[in-house]
């Protein structure tokens, strides 16, 4: 039936994006007429089993066109407040601070305070995380049992959390862990559920909890479930089913994974965890299709390691006796491997590294003419860090036209557009990336540099009509009146200063009273010396500049005191009022800001929100949360080169797959271990691990790559030339392709494959060795000429008086009367003594 939706739950929104565009291109094949995917939606797999237990127990009907979050209390966000509302202002003398033991310390008093609702907001995470990976644990703790998630009693130090869970509860009523538990027994009983289409699919993931598996076991009775698994290895998943036992509902300890020892492959074996428990957890009784993806002949280095891969064959190594039966690489008269499949970029620092994908991709789309910008896909696990490196490199010869970057028309400059995406809100709306200053405001010693940047944002350009000649005169007037840091002497007196010499308003009275009296009045007005360089049109300059600072006092001072939840989101939107506008066309970027402080306030539980006083850190770190970027469809597959986080398209398949920025302290990431966290001490096959699951994406990214392969790293510091390590996966991948491959110097000597697979960079790009004629690498016109500039030898400097017509040169002697009469009037010296004209005195 066309009008009945087709539910297709995905991992990210960039899959979202990747696979609605590829079901159209499908359902437009043969046809000769654009294909349309509609009807079809694509919730997250949580949604689904949301939409199945609420049937199940409530008897609601799904509406899968609703993005919107079910109205949980138990969600995070919303039990946060929650719990800040059950340990009150000051949780020592609360009724329940007593049975919260050491927590309870450690969130009361003075210093507690200031830490309170972020650590309320861990031990919400905590408890959503128990409820889905442990909800026979939570089950235990309603019934008045303290264990963790083996069963086993609490130590004493631990005993809080299921005293604080069942404060909660008794608040808040049944959570997920108790509902799930039988609404997967009544779903199984069902013909159909209400809104849920016959079929529904789970399209791409590599890690589904437990309790999910459950209620879509669970769902397959009265509806169709299809689960489409990402996994690198038909050959392992064969080897998986053929030793799996039990119905997946029980799940061994990580220690005790019986699957552990089963991969070949080391990449397999280091890199693959978290696809290989999936399988455990779905347990051998799901009827599975397996697609066999290995290639019949590879004939590139990227190739045989992804066939290698599929088919979790171990790499035949470096041999100790016999024939090296390792394919051998063919090098270069520079030692490189002419193969370009898999290419690993060792560089200075973040700046070299972005410079040099640009030359890899451009060297790859100058290989390839069929190679097109959407095409190819750049992966970094820091977005943040490198979007304005990538803004910087990608665009320095080129002008910005709309949200693209399309390249000037000057020869020599390709014509890459690229587009950044999973961007923080703050980067990408002026409005919030303001609020975010605003916030720093109260605790801040106000540094006149800080707050003339703060002058030179958009949105209070806007709202004081700051020109780009009114922040120069700004600027100007700030080194002039010696403005260094504080609003005031009290201001200065919080941080054991207590003057008000080079103070904002020292400065502000000084300027005002210079707008006001005149030249020729008196030198002091009442101890204020006026200053006089305010002229003309600058004195209604003058009053903005006056009321900006005013106001930014009002607001460092307003926001300073903590006060309820619902108060700083009306006294936040006001102090953005006073100091922030937006025009009409850029009007979205105030409704965000509205929006997000409703979500706030929504979560807080609006007319009901905790009256518990908010520290301005616990506000700030709470919108900081909220402010970074997550992976959403915006700006994927616009047909730009598309700059993003490794999450939203790491197995979605390019022809030219760039992993930007695997630093060694960078990647995998470096996640501080939560003390408290019951799961983390003893995990279960399918547990959720932060370093496990950026190996998987590491992996899903290679396997994606149809042609090229790209890594860049920092291998030496940029300062001292220190040589660095790579990150340990890439050094594991490198190790793999030892063990797979050769290569062979000119003499017929053996050398390892990374050697003729890593290109090591020098620090700066007009070095002459990344243009060497034997092997090429660099595009960059301007550093071409330097580097020909630097291959040329020293330039001697030409002499002052060499270029001189008439062929003057300096004489052996001057008189002494000659050489005063030069220095006093250098310009007749030499219409006399050079070009031969005479001056008359008169």
């Amino acid at each position: 039936d066309p009008f009945v939706p087709e539910v297709v739950a995905v991992h990210s929104r960039g899959i979202e994006r990747w696979l609605a565009q590829e079901l159209a291109g499908q359902l437009g094949a043969g046809s000769g007429a654009d294909g349309i995917c509609a009807n079809v939606v694509f919730p997250f797999p949580a949604s689904v089993v949301g939409w199945g237990v609420s049937h199940a127990l409530d008897g609601t009907a799904a509406d899968v066109h609703e993005r919107v979050r079910v109205d949980d209390p138990w969600q995070p966000s919303r039990l946060a407040w929650t719990l800040l509302d059950l340990v009150g202002g000051d949780v020592r003398t609360s009724d329940l601070g007593a049975r919260l033991g050491a927590f309870g310390a450690h969130i009361g008093g003075d210093h507690g305070r200031l830490r309170r609702l972020g650590a309320l907001g861990h031990v919400a995470d905590l408890f959503d995380r128990y409820a889905v990976h442990r909800p026979s644990m939570v089950r235990a703790w309603l019934a008045g049992d303290d264990v963790d998630g083996r069963g086993e009693p609490l130590e004493a130090t631990d005993v809080w959390q299921p005293a604080l869970w069942r404060a909660a509860r008794a608040r808040l009523g049944p959570s997920f862990a108790e509902r799930v538990g039988e609404a997967t027994e009544r779903l199984r009983g069902l013909d159909a559920v209400a809104g849920l289409p016959p079929r529904i699919s789970v399209f791409g993931v590599t890690a589904l909890p437990s309790t999910y598996v459950d209620v879509l076991r669970a769902l397959a009775g009265p509806l169709d479930v299809h689960l489409f698994l990402l996994h690198p290895s038909p050959a392992l998943w064969d080897r998986i089913s053929a030793t799996a036992d039990g119905d997946g509902s029980t799940r061994p300890l990580r220690e005790d994974d019986p699957t552990d020892g089963l991969t070949r492959h080391p990449l397999l074996t280091s890199w693959g965890r978290d696809s290989r428990e999936l399988q455990v957890v779905l347990g051998p009784d799901i009827v599975d299709v397996p697609v066999d993806a290995t290639t019949d002949d590879p004939d590139d280095l990227l190739s045989r390691l992804q066939d290698a891969l599929r088919s979790d064959a171990a790499p035949v190594g470096e041999p100790v006796s016999g024939p090296d039966q390792r394919i051998v690489l063919d090098v270069g008269p520079t030692g490189r491997a002419t193969d370009t499949s898999l290419q690993v970029h060792a560089c200075h620092g973040q700046v070299r590294q972005v410079e040099v994908l640009r030359d890899a991709i451009l060297g790859l789309m100058s290989d390839d003419p069929t190679l097109q910008p959407r095409d190819i896909v750049v992966m970094c696990p820091d977005v943040e860090t490198y979007a304005p490196l990538v803004d910087a490199v990608f665009g320095a010869d080129a002008k910005v036209r709309g949200d693209g970057v399309v390249a000037d028309d000057r020869p020599g400059l390709p014509d890459i557009r690229v587009r950044l995406a999973d961007r923080a809100l703050r980067q990408v709306n002026p409005v919030l990336r303001t609020v975010a200053d605003i916030l720093t405001l109260p605790d801040a010693r106000l540094e006149a540099s800080a707050i003339v940047d703060l002058a030179h944002r958009g949105p209070v350009r806007e709202r004081f009509g700051f020109g780009d000649a009114d922040l120069d005169t700004f600027q100007q007037w700030v080194e002039d009146l010696h403005v260094r840091w504080g609003m005031d002497a009290d201001h200065r007196a919080a941080h054991d200063l207590p003057t008000d010499a080079n103070t904002w308003r020292r400065a502000m009275d000084r300027l005002l009273v210079g707008v006001a009296v005149a030249e020729d009045g008196p030198a002091l007005v009442r101890d204020v010396l006026p200053f006089d360089d305010v002229e003309g049109g600058a004195v209604a300059l003058a009053g903005r500049v006056a009321e900006f600072v005013d106001r930014l006092a009002h607001v460092a001072t307003t926001l300073a005191e903590p006060r309820p939840i619902a108060d700083w989101c009306r006294d936040l939107a006001e102090a953005t009022t006073l100091l922030a506008a937006t025009d009409d066309a850029d009007a979205w970027q105030r409704t965000q800001l509205d929006r997000l402080l409703d979500d706030v306030l929504t979560d807080a539980g609006a007319d009901d929100a905790p009256a518990v006083p908010v520290t301005l850190p616990e506000f700030r770190g709470l919108l900081d949360d909220r402010l970074k970027g997550r992976p959403s469809r915006a700006n994927h597959r616009t047909g730009d080169l598309t700059v993003c986080t490794l999450v939203p398209m790491r197995s979605v398949p390019f022809r030219v797959v760039c992993l930007l920025g695997l630093d060694d302290d960078v990647f995998p990431r470096r996640t501080v271990p939560n003390g408290a966290d019951l799961i983390a001490r003893h995990p279960a096959v399918g547990d959720r691990d932060p370093r496990t699951e950026d190996r998987q994406l590491l992996l899903d990214a290679v396997l994606s790559a149809q042609d090229h392969l790209v890594i860049t790293y920092r291998a030496r510091d940029e300062r001292t030339n220190a040589e660095l390590p790579p990150a340990v996966p890439v050094a594991e991948l490198l190790d793999v392709l030892d063990a797979t491959a050769r290569a062979e110097d000119e003499g017929g000597r053996t050398l390892p494959a990374r050697q003729a697979v890593v290109r090591d960079h020098p620090l700066r790009s007009a070095d002459p060795r990344t243009f060497d004629q034997r092997d090429p690498f660099g595009f960059d016109p301007i550093a071409h000429a330097g580097a020909v500039a630097a291959g040329a030898g020293p330039v001697v400097p030409r002499g002052f008086m060499d270029d001189l017509p008439g062929g003057w040169t300096m004489p052996d002697t001057v008189e002494w009367s000659d050489l005063v009469r030069f220095i006093v009037n250098p310009i007749q010296g030499y219409l006399r003594d050079v070009l031969g004209v005479n001056l008359r005195d008169d």
